[in-house]
């Protein structure tokens, strides 16, 4: 996969270079690129605990983005997914440790408890005060006898930060670390693996699988497990955890493991809260703080909230890649300010309109593949999503329609598809079936109803024939209708067909498309016109 780095070899000190530069002079590190790359506080005087951790790359914004007050004093990095050096852990020992002394946060791979290990014995040596806590978080493999170090690190640096920084000593932040790594479980999920720069990427995880448990290295998982969205997902995590939570408040830490989405992490937020599988009381995230390069998942990280631990984690800092914690609470609905709510019609029932409106529907569902693939092709592939969300909705709003009195019906076609239909499309066709209510409240026949309402979506959106949009379609459609539907359909299809050579549009998003991308392709909205009619003449 081609990724924003230059030479591999320079990657983990131009990022950190990076990082420096933008940190507003918060943060410095020390000489000795590139063996030595280590990250401190630039305000640091040693009169308290100072807090060390740190490990391999890939796993940003962890863990120099955690540097700064009330959280860590110096991150020592190593290469992508290596451990630093002994040396680089005891140049960071030396340069942040004074008479209180330090605590070296380690996660539990065999390099980094090695290599912090023997630099804390030579710290010691120089007659420095230092103690180490090893993060054993993850629950995914039990049988492992020394389970690996993830996302829960992060609650170990809030809570032993806190402690340091209100001037607790090295043996009471030590303790404070010791408890909450005693208590607080991990784990995550994924829909594939991760990119590491210079290496081909494995592919080991399947459309339509999800591997549960993998390491935030890549490490394979407990097992791969179908994908059926992202509410089974959380349950299955969850339900993992639930061995290792009692009934008590828990806090959760949800991270986006590098690639998942803001929309996909709010919907695992949600479903979080709504599962009912734990007592979550409190969140952390959804962010992005113990990545693993671009992996396309997530992990969750519970730990118990006891009044010490809801205090050093709610203790505010001033870090971007700390989140916060938050109170999870119910989704607060305020009402709709006045005029913004539509008069609801008075339902009324006509068999035939009914079912001439359901096949629309239904036509507009059964398209909807084919219509993405179009739109793909000339915009951002949704249009047949779009169609087919506000079908499904209209279908299920039919039983409160005035289907007995058109002029009703128009206006309410347009309330509904105002609220349900999303892009332009919704709104344009609000505009249209609003426009034709009035029409046929003039006294205008269905037909010159509805073109009146083409014609008022022309002056409003600025497409005409030729554009290549809908109106491609819906213009010729309309002018033929006083002949029948199937002179209509016709019409439709002749007009939809005639896209295919439009090169340039004039509208819409496939006005930003090269031509290429256009020629031999029919304009997806024009085509939803034709297969409507098209149907309606095979129905009707």
């Amino acid at each position: 996969m081609t990724q924003f780095v230059n030479a591999k070899d320079a990657l983990v000190t131009e990022a950190i270079d990076g990082v420096l530069k933008t940190s507003g002079g918060a943060l410095s590190r020390l000489d000795g690129y590139p063996h030595i790359k280590v990250v401190v506080r630039s305000d640091w005087d040693k009169s308290r605990v100072a807090l060390i951790s740190g490990g391999g790359s890939g796993h940003e914004p962890a863990h120099a983005g955690f540097v700064g007050e009330g959280m860590l004093t110096a991150a020592v990095c190593g290469e992508v997914f290596a451990s630093p050096s002994v040396d680089a852990v005891l140049a960071g020992i030396l340069a942040v440790t004074g008479p209180a002394g330090c605590l070296l946060i380690v996660k539990n791979y065999t390099g980094d408890r090695l290599n912090f290990g023997l630099a804390a014995e030579r710290a010691r040596a120089f007659g420095h005060k230092v103690s180490m806590v090893v993060v054993d978080d993850d629950i995914a493999l039990p049988d492992l006898p020394q389970a690996r170090g993830v996302a829960g690190t992060l609650f170990v640096h809030k809570i032993a930060g806190a402690l340091a920084a209100d001037g607790a000593d090295l043996e009471a932040v030590t303790a404070a670390a010791e408890d909450a790594i005693g208590a607080m479980a991990s784990i995550g999920m994924s829909l594939d693996t991760c990119t590491v720069p210079g290496s081909a990427k494995e592919d080991r995880i399947a459309a339509g699988k999800a591997e549960l448990g993998l390491g935030i290295h890549g490490e394979a998982g407990v097992e791969q497990v179908d994908f059926e969205g992202a509410k089974v997902a959380m349950g299955m995590v969850l339900d993992k955890l639930a061995p290792a939570m009692d009934d008590g408040p828990h806090v959760a830490l949800l991270n986006n493991l590098g690639a998942t989405t803001p929309l996909e992490m709010a919907v695992l937020a949600h479903e979080l809260e709504t599962s009912g599988k734990a007592n979550i009381r409190f969140i952390v995230g959804p962010a992005g703080m113990m990545t693993s390069l671009d992996m396309h998942g997530f992990s969750v990280s519970v730990l118990p909230v006891t009044e010490a631990v809801e205090a050093a984690l709610r203790r505010p800092v001033e870090l971007a890649a700390w989140p916060g914690m938050q109170d999870i609470g119910s989704v607060k609905v305020l009402p709709l300010p006045d005029g913004l709510s539509p008069i609801a019609p008075i339902p009324s029932e006509n068999p035939k309109v009914r079912a001439v409106i359901e096949r629309c529907c239904d036509l507009l569902i059964a398209a909807e593949g084919d219509l993405n693939a179009l739109d793909a092709k000339s915009g951002d592939g949704d249009t047949g999503a779009t169609l087919a969300t506000a079908a499904r909705a209209l279908k299920g709003a039919l039983d409160r329609m005035p289907l007995a009195d058109l002029t009703q019906l128009f206006r309410a076609l347009g309330d509904e598809l105002s609220q349900t239909m999303g892009g332009s499309s919704g709104v344009l066709l609000a505009i249209f079936f609003g426009a034709a209510g009035d029409a046929c409240a003039n006294g205008r026949p269905v037909a010159a109803a509805l073109r009146t309402g083409l014609e008022r979506i022309g002056q409003v959106g600025g497409a005409k024939m030729g554009d290549r949009t809908m109106i491609d379609a819906l213009e010729p459609a309309l002018a033929a209708l006083d002949q029948g539907i199937g002179a209509a359909a016709k019409a439709a299809r002749a007009g939809a067909d005639a896209t295919a050579n439009i090169g340039r549009a004039k509208a819409g998003r496939a006005s930003y498309v090269p031509e290429e991308n256009l020629i031999g392709n029919n304009d997806p909205g024009a085509e939803a016109v034709a297969r409507v009619f098209e149907g309606l003449e095979g129905a009707l």
